[in-house]
């Protein structure tokens, strides 16, 4: 076989490897956490561009609640514990975007732990018709009860997983961001199903999709609990016009009737006057 034949030929699979690699770095997505940004001190801000545009953005603060054993002072039984998780400000993230699937995994204390966020749209029938919406239908968390700083003295230390698959969580119609002030409670099982995992969520704005300009949500979607704060808040507003306007028109019914009672008097005593002096 021709030498350099031979040569070309052995430089193929790392061309191949080379154009693998660059692929790869082209179809990377770039994260960033601007939590140093956000107004709240409890809140993160995460975001993931793909080709220089914004493709998911999630803006929320959060904290999990784990149980966990430890010894009880006869250091024969068992009690229970929490661990109450923060999400920690300069935590690790990665992203991927796609037409109907997308994620955000946030990882802190050096990895010890990671949450998962997974978003799907999809169609959703109504009364009327089939509309698109996007929501979050599975979380994992991922932690460590070796970890010292909130697992304190944990009987059988290790690696956990808690998971919450087939969610229907922030459901929102495509285009639109969601938005939900009140916190927000959901429940994680432990892979080994003895254990529940709470994810605690509260100031919540999150775009998965279809993000129209970048860095800016799309118009907001706000969340049940939200609007029915709004509707108690402003309701006693509403009624209080109400009941202003109707003593107002009261007042303005008694001072018409006052007048039109002292203008019957008036005529009827200037009749009685003519009549006299007849």
């Amino acid at each position: 076989m021709d030498v350099r034949l031979r040569a070309g030929l052995l430089r193929v699979p790392g061309l191949l490897c080379l154009v693998h690699a660059m692929a790869r770095i082209g179809a990377e997505q770039e994260v960033e956490n601007l939590s140093g940004l956000s107004t709240s001190p409890g809140k993160d801000i995460f975001v993931v561009r793909d080709n220089g545009t914004t493709c998911l953005m999630a803006e929320f603060a959060a904290k999990v609640m784990v149980p966990y054993d430890v010894s009880a002072s006869n250091y024969v039984d068992l009690i229970t514990e929490e661990a109450e998780i923060p999400l920690s400000r300069g935590a690790e993230v990665r992203g991927k975007c796609g037409t109907t699937e997308s994620e955000l995994q946030i990882s802190w204390l050096d990895k010890v732990y990671t949450l998962k966020l997974y978003f799907v749209k999809e169609g959703h029938n109504t009364t009327k018709r089939q509309e698109a919406v996007w929501k979050l239908n599975k979380i994992q968390f991922v932690y460590d009860s070796s970890e010292r700083t909130y697992f304190k003295d944990a009987v059988n230390p290790g690696k956990h997983t808690a998971s919450s698959h087939h969610l229907s969580a922030l459901l929102t119609p495509a285009g639109k961001s969601y938005e939900c002030q009140a916190q927000q409670t959901i429940s994680l099982i432990t892979s080994d199903h003895q254990r529940t995992v709470t994810l605690l969520l509260s100031e919540v704005r999150i775009q998965p999709f279809d993000i129209s300009a970048d860095f800016v949500f799309s118009e907001e979607h706000k969340c049940p609990v939200d609007e029915r704060e709004q509707l108690e808040e402003t309701l006693p507003l509403i009624l209080g016009l109400i009941l202003g306007l109707m003593i107002v028109i009261t007042v303005c019914i008694y001072h018409i009737h006052h007048k039109l009672t002292a203008n019957q008097i008036f005529r009827c005593l200037c009749r009685d006057s003519n009549d006299v002096s007849q």
